[in-house]
């Protein structure tokens, strides 16, 4: 598509967009008024059933856990229990009416931006999709928000709970709080909440007008010149819905700031007993609104800083003013800056093309066809077996493929990353993720940035490859909890410094994995995982033969003693094959 040069040539241009754009605005809106009753009501009668069903086993198992925890002290446990009614009461509640606005809010939304995407280059027979679009997709993604809400509540709430219960190491001190300092806790909350609440709530509706306006003011000139993201011709249409739907973008940011004061005012509580000072407490109620207003200026690219006061609120603690001197000394260092960068256009074909762009959702999608691959060849190699399948699929709590599996993908990926002496991440052969490319995600940068210390330390240890060998089968099969469980272990070194190097390493990847497998998408994938290691059992004759060897050991178990287990390939094939195996590259995709 040409870019229109002149000013009558873009006035053309809009002029000629125009009726193209309302007649897919209406559209859309048709369709989302008649798929928005379908999806909110699955969603909302989906989740209601799901929270109505379960809260009495929350109410009683969160109390059990809570009374029977060594994690936290008397004190605290007393507070936690006397405070958990009000949570649990107001929790079906807010649930089912936050699935109420988002279930009406997604059937709405999704098929007004389907039609719009619609009308792509790559889209053959527009017309036709124009109208079907977003219509069965929705429903079935709701169905698929029912269900991932169903693995939290059923499955990610009680992993929680039995964290919550498990044994405290010895050298482990308990969290716990004094009663001495709850009177000032309590006085800084209740100043804390109420002058939070109030002035980051002035603060958000004085800098909303700056939002709306650059907002459209950007958004404008984008479609008007076609530049930035609506240079490409799929892309324009999405520049008018932006424009119309940008003030209700500026109202949920209003919103979320005004949700988000309460929880601020609250942590006043939290910084006097932490720093044991009312004082402190009382100086950061005034330093949060500085730095409620620096973010949102960084955010809109107004002037660096705050013009409000910001006292100092913790001890030992480098102040405001030396902070930002050296920000911005960082910042002048780095060429033209972050802040220029951020200026610069990107452009994108279509919205799901961005939204499959985001590096967070690639990085989840490469864990999962890593784990793919990594379990055909382990199901080969016999570490795992067809009842570690059968029981993730009919159980979906087993161990060795939902934590085990994952641990050992991201191992692999360690390895690579170390040999090849990369600065971030080798995923693939053609991708790494650097300090460049990944997002600037806090969620994704607290993931990121212990892997990149295990892998500087993987990279120090300089691992061979037939220790990469033994590797596989000590994440896959010993239970790395204490270092004596290495103890019976060929492995190839003897240096007991080194071993408990590797063997806490993986304990940490294992710990990381199993957070992990909390997140709702993740069982719903999993389960797609383990019924494709399923299928290739089937086709590869490996469940052929465990059915024949389980036979065979059953009607010989009292004259040859016990079997192997079943693991599909006798345990001695994979001894002999670690002989001669030498690793790949360890990608992985």
């Amino acid at each position: 598509m040409e870019v229109p040069l002149g000013f009558l040539a873009k006035l053309w241009s809009f002029l000629s967009f125009l009726p193209f754009f309302f007649l897919l605005l209406m559209l859309g809106l048709l369709k989302g008024s008649v798929v928005a009753p379908l999806a909110g009501g699955i969603i909302v009668f989906g989740n209601s059933a799901v929270i109505i069903g379960l809260w009495p086993a929350h109410f009683l198992w969160t109390y059990y856990c809570v009374a029977e925890t060594k994690r936290v002290g008397l004190f605290l446990k007393i507070l936690g229990l006397i405070s958990l009614p009000l949570p649990l009461l107001l929790w079906p509640i807010l649930a089912i009416f936050g699935s109420l606005l988002g279930g009406l809010g997604y059937g709405f939304f999704a098929p007004l931006v389907a039609t719009f995407e619609a009308v792509g280059e790559t889209t053959t027979d527009k017309f036709f999709h124009c109208f079907i679009d977003g219509c069965w997709s929705t429903l079935k993604g709701s169905c698929t928000v029912v269900r991932d809400f169903t693995d939290f509540c059923f499955h990610s709430y009680f992993s929680y709970m039995d964290e919550l219960r498990e044994k405290v190491p010895p050298n482990e001190k308990p969290v716990d709080i004094k009663l001495s300092k709850l009177p000032s806790c309590f006085l800084a909350t209740l100043l804390g909440v109420p002058v939070d609440v109030v002035l980051i709530t002035i603060v958000a509706l004085w800098k909303s007008p700056y939002m709306l306006l650059k907002g459209w003011k950007r958004l404008l000139e984008d479609l008007i010149g076609r530049e930035g993201p609506f240079l490409e011709t799929v892309c324009v249409p999405f520049a008018g819905l932006a424009i119309i739907l940008w003030p209700l973008a500026v109202v949920m940011a209003v919103i979320s700031a005004i949700i988000s004061s309460f929880f601020l005012g609250f942590y006043a509580g939290v910084i006097v007993h932490k720093e044991d000072s009312l004082w402190l407490g009382l100086a950061y109620i005034v330093s949060v609104v500085s730095l409620f207003e620096e973010y949102v200026n960084d955010l809109l690219y107004l002037r660096e800083g705050s013009c409000l006061p910001r006292p100092n609120y913790q001890r030992n603690r480098t102040p405001p003013d030396d902070d930002r001197h050296d920000r911005k000394n960082e910042m002048e260092g780095s060429g033209s800056g972050s802040y220029n960068s951020k200026l610069l256009p990107q452009q994108s074909k279509t919205l799901k093309c961005t939204i499959q762009q985001y590096k967070p959702v690639q990085v989840w999608d490469w864990l999962f066809k890593s784990c793919e691959d990594n379990g055909r060849m382990l199901l080969w190699e016999g570490l795992v077996d067809v009842k570690d399948i059968g029981e993730s699929i009919l159980k979906g709590n087993c161990k060795k493929l939902s934590v085990k599996l994952p641990a050992w993908s991201i191992l692999q990926c360690l390895l690579a990353s170390a040999k090849s002496n990369a600065s971030g991440l080798v995923i693939s052969d053609e991708i790494e993720l650097t300090e460049n490319n990944w997002p600037r995600d806090k969620v994704f940068e607290w993931f990121i940035g212990p892997l990149l210390i295990m892998k500087e330390q993987i990279k120090g240890l300089q691992i061979d490859e037939n220790e990469e060998v033994w590797l596989k089968k000590l994440v896959m099969d010993s239970n790395n909890e204490k270092p004596e469980d290495w103890d019976d272990i060929r492995f190839p070194s003897q240096d007991n410094v080194r071993r408990a190097q590797l063997q806490a390493i993986i304990r940490r990847l294992l710990g990381i994995v199993t957070s992990l497998s909390r997140i709702p998408t993740f069982r719903r994938r999993f389960t797609g995982l383990a019924k494709a290691l399923y299928m290739e059992a089937v086709q590869s004759g490996v469940l052929e033969d465990h059915v024949v060897k389980s036979s065979t050991s059953e009607r010989g178990q009292g004259n040859e003693g016990p079997s192997d287990g079943g693991n599909g390939k006798n345990s001695r094939s994979w001894e002999e094959n670690s002989e001669h195996e030498v690793n790949g590259s360890g990608n992985i995709v």
